[in-house]
């Protein structure tokens, strides 16, 4: 612990954890070889010197890595969570107690609390909001309109928080450029498909110790999320049912060799629900009331909105804890339902989230994000941005060559070839 901790604001469960924090982080970057580069650039150059940033993300390992960067770039930065039950507390811990990071964030935080965190990072008056959910941004926009002129901009990791910056643009009150990390090819592609498809089974596992393989697995949504998901589920087995709302992802799943049902048709088969939608109430009382006695649903999805607990808790005779991120929802209709991580991200309520090699690349488009922001400063409209694809191209070529795999390139035969339109032969 540095002589400086003790003096650095912060609200974490508990400095002595520390060491394990340390630990866990160093083992996460074994994985994580291209946010390494990175960070050694930021450390030799400074592009963040002077810079006040805040980001509110899930304080995990991987994070860690992400905020650890930020700050060698030079960003006098403040972390809270972005979740009440995805904090690491150990993690957590060692920001403070070995890099000097201000993090407000204790796994489990009632709402009061988070909401209460995310005004001591606009308190910090930020440049740069590098946000997981737009919460700080919808906070900022809504209440705290002086504020804009001190912002660069932000920076968004999630489908969700896309949706809601899209809503924001569209009424008029976005009013600085934001970054669409969470489209870049090398998010979404890897960390949405890969990372969520694997961590989302590994909490539900963790949270209940159930076989997968025989069981009917309901997946709500088919988006990258989705999609992930339902390979994994079916890799280990399962029998899987997939419910949308749009036509193309629809016949797409069909085409994946899934069944495609509506949600009214899929409740009474369904073992286990996964909600990876981003709305809200997929999953509400017609479903609730026609499932299988004690059918297993769970949310990978941002919000808990996804799954209509207030239904449940309403028609509920009995709720009881039967394992740890496990609640048995006993009905008025003799039926039990199973909700997990009180029907947040399971991933993270009852595991470790996406491995550390997937959210290497989702958080060097974050880092690199950011950069581009302040190089533009005052150049970028207000609205959403794209990550440039020479990012994204370059963020998978430092994978590629971290994991030893070299690829082909053209000749100038070849690039002659494809930009001329007079050589047909």
């Amino acid at each position: 612990m540095t002589a400086t901790t003790p003096r650095l604001k912060h609200e974490v469960k508990d400095l002595a954890l520390a060491p394990l924090g340390r630990q866990r982080i160093e083992w996460a970057g074994r994985e994580m070889p291209v946010l390494k580069q990175i960070r050694d650039r930021f450390e030799k150059e400074k592009p963040f010197a002077g810079l006040r940033l805040v980001a509110c993300a899930h304080v995990t390992t991987e994070t860690a890595h992400l905020a650890i960067a930020l700050k060698a770039g030079g960003a006098d930065a403040v972390l809270i969570a972005s979740n009440p039950l995805s904090t690491q507390d150990d993690v957590a811990a060692s920001l403070v107690a070995d890099h000097e990071i201000s993090v407000f964030a204790q796994k489990g935080e009632d709402s009061a609390t988070y909401n209460r965190h995310v005004q001591i990072a606009l308190d910090h008056r930020p440049n740069i909001i590098v946000d997981d959910g737009s919460d700080v941004v919808a906070e900022l926009v809504q209440h705290r309109q002086h504020q804009i002129a001190d912002l660069i901009g932000s920076t968004e990791e999630t489908t969700t928080g896309i949706v809601r910056l899209r809503a924001m643009f569209n009424e008029g009150v976005l009013t600085f450029p934001a970054m669409n990390v969470n489209d870049a090819d090398t998010k979404h592609f890897f960390d949405n498909r890969y990372g969520t498809g694997q961590s989302t089974l590994d909490g539900i596992i963790r949270a209940t110790n159930i076989l997968l393989a025989g069981k009917t697995v309901v997946v709500v949504g088919y988006g990258w999320c989705g999609k992930g998901t339902a390979l994994r589920a079916r890799g280990m087995g399962a029998n899987v049912i997939v419910t949308e709302i749009d036509h193309i992802k629809a016949i797409e799943a069909v085409m994946d060799g899934f069944r495609v049902l509506p949600m009214a048709e899929a409740a009474p088969h369904g073992d286990i629900f996964i909600t990876v939608t981003g709305n809200k109430h997929v999953v509400r009382g017609e479903h609730f009331d026609v499932m299988k006695d004690g059918a297993i649903v769970c949310n990978s999805g941002h919000f808990d909105l996804e799954l209509d607990l207030k239904y449940l808790a309403a028609n509920a005779k009995e709720i009881k804890d039967v394992r740890p991120f496990t609640q048995e929802y006993k009905l008025t209709n003799g039926k039990s339902v199973v909700v997990l991580g009180e029907g947040r991200l399971i991933n993270l309520a009852a595991a470790e989230g996406h491995p550390s090699a997937v959210m290497d690349m989702s958080f060097a488009n974050q880092a690199l994000a950011v950069e581009y922001l302040v190089k533009n400063k005052g150049k970028l409209t207000p609205g959403l941005h794209s990550i440039p694809r020479e990012v994204d191209e370059e963020i998978a070529r430092l994978k590629l060559q971290a994991m030893g795999i070299f690829i082909d390139s053209l000749t100038a035969e070849q690039v002659e070839y494809i930009n001329s339109w007079t050589s047909g032969t």
